[in-house]
């Protein structure tokens, strides 16, 4: 059987009233009421043009800066990039890859993703992970992201923070925001969703 997905693949750039400017992308997927595989997400995969609060894996115990202009040039790499995440929340196994981003927006300083993660295939995001965003491990602010990156272009190797003019998004990790790189990263399901599930799952 073969599938058609529509795909809409769209760039703006868009200047906000207070001065901020705005870039986003997306790839659109029909909508599947209901779909049991499909939770979607939204998170801040990091800051541009901001130091690192901690080095990032790779990055030779080095802090980083990702540039504006990197990032604007990297978003059409996130598209369709998977997100993955490690036993005990604390780092990056590409392996376990448990979703998909749609969409990525670039305001102000903050890089934005949205998608789905495939609920149905790794439970641990369903009904027991959306039932704990208010207290435990997965409290409310407690989740972050990282990104992963290829092809990193560093102005000096020299300099005490790389900063990153080029690189391209393989994808990125959901983790414990203290873990994260940047610890301004968030991550949460999306509130509608998750209470749909949990109400079905009882």
């Amino acid at each position: 059987m073969e599938t058609t997905i529509h795909r809409r693949s769209s760039c703006r750039t868009p200047r906000l009233a207070s001065g901020i400017e705005m870039r986003a992308m997306a790839v659109e997927f029909p909508e599947v009421h209901g779909h049991p595989n499909r939770l979607p997400f939204e998170g801040v995969l990091t800051l541009v043009d901001v130091p690192s609060d901690k080095a990032p894996s790779g990055a030779r115990g080095h802090r980083v800066i990702l540039t504006r202009a990197a990032a604007e040039a990297a978003l059409p790499s996130l598209l369709g990039m998977a997100v993955d995440y490690k036993a005990g929340w604390d780092g990056h196994d590409a392996r376990q890859k448990c979703g998909i981003i749609t969409s990525a927006e670039l305001e102000g300083q903050r890089l934005t993703v949205a998608g789905y993660l495939y609920a149905r295939d790794f439970p641990e995001f369903g009904s027991e992970f959306a039932s704990q965003t208010t207290s435990g491990i997965h409290a409310a602010g407690a989740m972050g992201m990282s990104y992963e990156l290829a092809d990193a272009h560093v102005a000096d190797m020299r300099a005490p923070i790389w900063t990153l003019t080029r690189a391209t998004f393989t994808g990125a990790a959901i983790l414990l925001r203290e873990k994260a790189a940047y610890r301004s990263t968030s991550f949460r399901l999306h509130r509608a969703a998750s209470q749909q599930r949990l109400a079905v799952a009882s």
